[in-house]
């Protein structure tokens, strides 16, 4: 017998912690395959996309034999736990080169690749700089910035995050070349200067693994690798080769700010989204004395307006901006209140948080 009779959930939450980096349809099979070792009373779960291996285990697990190593379908794996009743008892078995797992009376066969076969993730770490910092400020942190990663820019550099630790300071920012998020935080000790760009998969990952705790998060970082160790979880990723854009140069200083109500600029422009262009989204500022107005219009000469009173006391301004790129940094952060700041229609706007200096979000202008 390889594991006997271990907790549906235990099981469950192993799996679902290495499973978001595989993908279905792979070139090569043994990508598709979850690692599962048995070491000791150890159970091990290791995934790779051969850029990224997240690697989870579980002690205390009853096992009788050697120490064994298979490798399995993630999803098929997955899906059969899935459909299994709550609080199901689930054996693993290695017979003639297949996985047998029973849930109660259910019996599944599973084909497998050789463990030996697993292409698993070689660290690069000599000489890394070492970093700590808390879970849940860091899955905070991420959250407000993520969103402006790029997706699939040939700008390679853009599809993912850079991370810049400097002295005790930690800066997380992320562009798609139309927007600009910077966020910081203050360390607990100084570290000397690193800067690496972490990939957009790896960003997706850490947000949903981190939890929001003062547990610790240990970072490994090396010009060529990164690793993350937290929570029983150790995950090692391929940092981006590329020069981040000159973020320092990018945000501006300007002298006309509109400090608003977080949710109800938010509901606005929610509201008059819905009459925009359905391609280019943008809505128009018409900021005078004390009042800023919101418009869209569309191709069928459809138009929403809605005006908010201020206390805004500089030039009059008409200028546009996307409205989805508005809404995203207003739905990540949580503070009552939000200032926007202007330059003239040809400049971004730039929303920061008032008496915090750790948030900045840029967005280009737009012709409407």
């Amino acid at each position: 017998m390889f594991i006997k009779q271990i907790e549906k959930e235990s099981l469950t939450k192993l799996l679902q912690v290495v499973v978001g980096i595989v993908e279905r349809k792979q070139m090569v099979p043994i990508l598709s395959n979850v690692l599962i070792e048995k070491v000791g009373e150890k159970l091990r779960f290791i995934t790779t996309d051969l850029e990224i291996q997240i690697a989870t285990h579980l002690g205390g697990v009853e096992q009788t034999g050697a120490d064994t190593a298979i490798t399995v379908s993630a999803k098929k794996l997955q899906d059969i736990l899935k459909v299994s009743p709550e609080g199901s008892k689930v054996s693993l078995d290695i017979q003639d080169g297949k996985l047998l797992i029973k849930v109660n009376k259910s019996k599944f066969t599973l084909q497998t690749l050789p463990a030996q076969d697993f292409p698993r993730v070689l660290e690069q770490l000599d000489q890394a700089t070492e970093v700590q910092i808390e879970q849940g400020q860091l899955k905070k942190l991420l959250g407000m910035a993520q969103y402006a990663m790029a997706q699939q820019d040939i700008r390679y550099y853009l599809n993912g995050m850079l991370l810049v630790i400097d002295k005790d300071q930690l800066k997380l920012i992320a562009t798609d070349g139309h927007r600009l998020a910077l966020v910081s935080s203050k360390l607990k000790k100084e570290y000397s200067k690193c800067e690496v760009i972490l990939p957009r998969k790896t960003i997706n990952e850490l947000i949903k693994l981190l939890n929001n705790t003062e547990e610790k998060i240990v970072f490994n970082l090396t010009e060529n690798q990164a690793r993350m160790t937290f929570s029983e979880i150790t995950l090692i990723t391929k940092v981006i080769d590329g020069k981040f854009p000159d973020y320092e140069r990018v945000i501006p200083k300007y002298t006309n700010h509109l400090t608003l109500n977080r949710v109800e600029i938010l509901q606005t422009l929610q509201r008059v989204a819905i009459l925009s262009n359905e391609k280019f989204r943008g809505v128009r500022f018409v900021l005078t004395e004390k009042n800023l107005r919101v418009i869209s219009n569309n191709n069928e000469q459809e138009e929403a307006q809605e005006d908010i009173e201020t206390d805004y006391q500089g030039a009059a301004l008409d200028v546009g901006f996307n409205v989805n790129y508005l809404m995203d940094g207003l739905n990540n952060i949580t503070t009552p209140t939000v200032t926007l700041s202007f330059g003239d229609p040809n400049s971004s706007i730039l929303i920061t948080v008032p008496g915090n200096d750790e948030f900045k979000y840029i967005i280009m202008p737009m012709r409407i």
